[in-house]
């Protein structure tokens, strides 16, 4: 059987293990099914998420053009501290940035690989933590707007990284930590115009198991544009990548816009 379309991130439901599909034309794929299975991935040409021309893929799933007009790829989107619809500035199109900057909003703790803090809207709880790998994850504030989940994530990372190690992530390489002693001891340091949010009360730890039957033990990163097509094993799902029996892995979220053949 053979699938076709555009990757973008896969999408996830949080269950005992989480379930994991993905988008293809007419169709959705549970990628769960597929482990043990050999697959076949095949790179057939580029498609911009935005204008949907096919384009060379510049970054975040959009061609070059469309990644610096698209109100969705704004500077604010990886620096949330750069929000500005608070103060009705627009960005590059002020009604979408509303949208979104002025909804309630997560800084979190997550553990994937060490502990790590971000954040993300409130209604992306917890697929953010999914996406990221993270097997651990707690909620420290919940503000109602981005700019100041922004200021807060900037003040804590001074004391707490705010990166993933992608590698130890994949390779399971990871130590579970008390994540309500780490919110409490970051307490300090949350910035004056956000302590009011501080959820001091909400020390509930969100766990999450990944369906993933082997772990690699030294991870070999598939570059699909390069090699072209790639066959293998699927062994396991963590984060946005699928892990292969001979330590490939595949990023799907970093080649958002590469249209692909599935053969399963």
């Amino acid at each position: 059987m053979t699938y076709q379309g555009v990757l973008k991130k896969m999408m996830t439901v949080h269950e005992e293990t989480v379930q994991y599909y993905l988008d293809v034309e007419n169709d959705f794929l549970n990628m769960n099914q597929l482990l043990d299975r050999e697959i076949e991935l095949s790179f057939v040409k580029f498609e911009c998420l935005n204008c949907h021309l096919d384009k060379q893929i510049y970054r975040q799933g959009f061609c070059q053009k469309c990644f610096f007009e698209t109100p969705t790829a704004g500077d604010w989107i990886m620096k949330p501290e750069l929000s500005t619809a608070h103060l009705g500035k627009e960005d590059r199109d002020l009604e979408y940035e509303k949208s979104v900057q002025l909804k309630p909003h997560i800084v979190y703790l997550a553990n994937s690989s060490e502990v790590k803090v971000g954040v993300t809207r409130k209604t992306q709880v917890p697929t953010r933590w999914i996406d990221q790998g993270a097997h651990e994850a707690i909620e420290i504030v919940e503000v109602p707007n981005r700019y100041l989940a922004g200021i807060t994530e900037v003040a804590l990372k001074e004391y707490v990284s705010d990166k993933t190690n992608w590698r130890k992530m994949l390779q399971n390489n990871i130590t579970d930590a008390n994540l309500v002693a780490e919110k409490e001891k970051l307490a300090q340091y949350i910035p004056d115009e956000a302590k009011e949010y501080y959820l001091k009360e909400n020390n509930n730890e969100i766990h999450i198991n990944f369906p993933v039957n082997m772990y690699p033990e030294k991870v070999k990163s598939l570059n699909l544009l390069k090699n072209g097509n790639y066959k293998g094993v699927l062994k396991g799902i963590k984060g946005q990548y699928l892990i292969f029996e001979d330590n490939t892995v595949f990023n799907v979220r970093a080649n958002e816009g590469l249209v692909v053949s599935i053969k399963v």
